[in-house]
């Protein structure tokens, strides 16, 4: 049956995600609570969007799981994004911008699956310092936040590859990685023959961020395919921000992650948006956590100033296919590797509910049952 989803480009869906399974040390799971304890919905409702917070899901907790080293914690992680992926189906259908305050990055998986619910074609920007395109096969650490984008794009434990019924998630042409300044040698070899498209820190700050992100914009045909946004906050340097878990010096300045953030979340095909690797145990006195709020208030305000822009009040309807409903995660435990790395990656180079209230504005968008979706075809194993 069609269902028929209206954008909401006032409408903020908020959803916590207070996960530090995947993460390489404990404390981001506080990450939501701390945001909110910072005034994150006042602010919103202050710069002029309605909220509508869902809650948080299960926290699901860091442990070492020397077990399974290649691949730790996976049933805690698989047991936290099915918890997420069923608020974001909900959130989603509500046609309200969807923002995940994620602990770790893995719950990008879980956003993005709640899309796919009702999107059949979807881009990813991954803005993060990392390029996450570890697989089990070649971390040195078996943390999973070092290893989301490659369970993505189809590569890595079957428990998060088929996560969603169809693999890929997202085809390995329609991701965009930005800002990434820290590749494992494994990562380099992938991206130098994937179609994943990057734009490096390094380019960002020669071209400057909004021009920076409009390209990225541009090249993930962002006015014709709908986008989900991952900000990993340890994208910005270190100088400005360490309340993260593995901060480094260099990279992007917070005016230039701002910068590049705003043009982002002013776009209409935007649906949804997570945030990860807040690290409140690192933030004794909460001066990180304001920080993070001005942050996502300023960037969206930005999205609030387009939607009174006469290009998109007068927007047509967009068109999106229903995607069918995913199938159940396998829950087997991942085959230990022959060899495992005895060395953890150093710290400069890591891996790294109630409806909203009737629509009342904003485009159409008509899903309808898909056909099959075209597989990625890259042919490089991601690292």
């Amino acid at each position: 049956m069609a269902v028929k989803i209206v954008r909401q480009p006032k409408k903020i869906a908020l959803i916590g995600a207070p996960s530090s399974a995947a993460a390489f040390q404990p404390g981001s799971e506080k990450a939501p609570a701390a945001l909110r304890a910072a005034g994150l919905v006042d602010r919103l409702k202050a710069a002029g969007f309605e909220v509508h917070d869902y809650g948080d899901c299960a926290p699901r907790l860091f442990a070492d799981d020397d077990e399974h080293r290649r691949a730790r914690n996976l049933p805690a992680i698989v047991a936290g994004l099915n918890d997420l992926k069923i608020h974001a189906e909900t959130a989603m259908k509500s046609g309200a911008l969807v923002l995940v305050l994620a602990g770790d990055c893995a719950q990008s998986i879980g956003l993005l699956t709640g899309a796919r619910r009702y999107y059949k074609h979807l881009n990813l920007i991954w803005f993060d310092r990392d390029a996450d395109l570890n697989t089990p096969a070649t971390t040195p650490s078996g943390r999973i936040d070092g290893m989301v984008v490659a369970h993505i794009v189809g590569r890595g434990a079957p428990e998060l590859v088929r996560f969603w019924g169809e693999t890929p998630l997202v085809r390995e042409p329609d991701v965009l990685l930005y800002g990434i300044s820290r590749l494992d040698p494994p990562e380099q070899e992938v991206l130098a023959k994937s179609p994943l498209r990057h734009v490096t820190a390094e380019q960002i700050v020669a071209k400057g961020a909004e021009k920076s992100a409009s390209d990225a914009l541009t090249h993930s045909h962002a006015d014709t395919r709908d986008f989900i946004l991952h900000l990993d906050l340890d994208v910005i340097s270190g100088d400005d921000l360490t309340a993260v878990n593995v901060p480094a010096s260099g990279g992007l300045s917070y005016a230039q992650v701002r910068d590049s953030l705003k043009k982002f979340a002013a776009h209409k095909n935007l649906l949804g948006l997570d945030i990860a690797q807040f690290n409140p145990d690192k933030d004794s006195d909460g001066s990180a956590a304001r920080k993070i709020v001005d942050l996502l208030v300023e960037a969206l305000t930005a999205r609030l100033e387009a939607a009174d822009s006469p290009e998109q009040a007068e927007a047509p309807a967009v068109a999106a296919s229903k995607a069918a409903p995913a199938e159940a995660p396998v829950h087997s435990e991942p085959s230990p590797e022959e060899h495992e790395s005895a060395h953890a990656e150093e710290p400069s180079s890591p891996e790294n509910a109630a409806p909203l209230e009737a629509p009342d504005s904003a485009s159409e968008t008509d899903s309808t049952e898909p056909a099959d979706e075209e597989s990625a075809s890259g042919s490089a194993e991601a690292s």
